[in-house]
């Protein structure tokens, strides 16, 4: 099997490089590749490159990701995620290719409590949303076969992350405030990769699988549940930390304004993926415990 792997160097795509090397012959690009095009600001040059290695699948672990920024880099953020998988979509169809791509929970709007199945209403509150929802409706209108995961509050010890930097707020301040009505799971990127190995293996073997799927780890949190999590660990870790436990303060969205607005609920419900695949998602616990553990040698 060839594989051909967008985005090494993200945290998703530095874990795909480790889970996908035993399926088949890896070749893994970034944006700044001499021999072949892994830029997704060139979609032409993206597709160009799926023709020339001709795989047998394709995954995309690139994308625009900065949400604030994308409010006022439209053209950028539409041509990243939602013109260059179109492109990537076509070209892999061509090859008769698979296209394995992540996606996120802000397709939606984020209202309610309920965890947001993969045929709920999709309904994104800003660009980044907007423009990712237009990266799926692109994969799914192609006539390439593709398993499309959506996901929420990735993390990876590569790289910056929410607990690291309420790790390093706490070191340098003597008070936090964390946001405490969005509610999500965190989830590896160790997680992500290591469950599109065993999608693509399963799926090229009954290709019924295709589609989109919600794939995160199980429970749900808040951010300021999870700064406490991670606080804990660090304590009981012996890190010196400037910040008190009761020092923490738990405030709303509504107080923390930003240009792209977050939706409330990101819990999203990954019963078909684990139906489908015949396996179990492990707690967000366990994965960010380890996440540290890796950090602090604990």
């Amino acid at each position: 099997m060839k594989i051909l792997l967008f985005g090494k160097n993200g945290q998703v795509g530095w874990e795909l490089q480790r889970s996908l090397a035993p399926l088949g012959e890896l070749l893994a690009l970034d944006r700044h590749d001499r021999h072949y095009c892994g830029d997704l600001s060139n979609p032409e040059g993206v597709a160009a490159t799926v023709r020339a290695v001709r795989p047998d699948v394709v995954v995309n672990a690139a994308a625009y990701t900065a949400v604030d920024k994308a409010e006022s880099e439209i053209e950028l953020a539409n041509t990243v995620n939602c013109a260059a998988p179109r492109a990537m979509a076509d070209a892999a169809s061509e090859c008769g290719a698979w296209l394995v791509h992540y996606s996120t929970d802000y397709v939606f709007d984020g209202s309610g409590d309920r965890a947001w199945r993969e045929d709920d209403a999709t309904g994104p509150l800003s660009v980044y949303g907007q423009t990712k929802l237009a990266g799926e409706c692109a994969i799914q209108a192609s006539a390439c076969r593709h398993l499309i995961f959506r996901t929420s509050w990735v993390y990876a010890a590569r790289g910056n992350n929410f607990a690291k930097t309420m790790l390093r707020l706490a070191q340098e301040r003597q008070q936090l405030s964390v946001i405490n009505d969005q509610f999500g799971a965190p989830t590896g990127a160790e997680l992500l990769a290591d469950v599109a190995a065993h999608a693509i293996r399963s799926a090229l073997q009954a290709p019924e699988l295709a589609g989109v799927y919600h794939l995160t780890a199980a429970g749900e949190t808040s951010w300021y549940e999870y700064a406490h999590f991670a606080l804990d660990f660090a304590r009981q870790a012996g890190v010196a930390l400037n910040t008190p436990k009761q020092a923490v303060t738990a405030i709303p969205t509504s107080a923390y304004q930003t240009p792209a607005k977050r939706p409330l609920n990101s819990r999203l419900n990954t019963e078909k993926l684990q139906t489908a695949f015949d396996f179990r998602l492990p707690p967000w616990q366990d994965g960010v415990e380890r996440m540290l553990s890796e950090l602090y040698g604990r």
